[in-house]
């Protein structure tokens, strides 16, 4: 196993910066949904705060010009959905 070792930074209430041996990279977000942005890629998540479920989408970034190549997965739920729903258990767990 490898040493790890990373140093987040509260910019202000929903933006945070980390700091790690592998770069830096952004997070936006509120509890239950964030959006991180890195050398590597973008991450999505969205959970259900104190359940322990969430959901991550990770997308790399593209090398070269910057376009998607090939075509998307016509069976792939889109990110949105997800948010939607997430939201919608979120506001249902809250009510009770």
């Amino acid at each position: 196993m490898g040493l790890r070792i990373r140093r987040t930074i509260k910019v202000f209430p929903g933006l945070t910066l980390n700091l790690s041996k592998s770069g830096v990279s952004a997070s936006v977000g509120v509890r239950g949904a964030k959006v991180t942005v890195g050398k590597t890629g973008i991450r999505k998540t969205v959970g259900i705060p104190g359940t322990g479920l969430s959901y991550t989408d990770y997308q790399k970034h593209d090398e070269g010009s910057g376009a998607h190549q090939g075509a998307a997965d016509p069976h792939a739920i889109p990110f949105g959905v997800f948010v939607a729903v997430a939201f919608v258990l979120l506001a249902f767990y809250l009510s009770r």
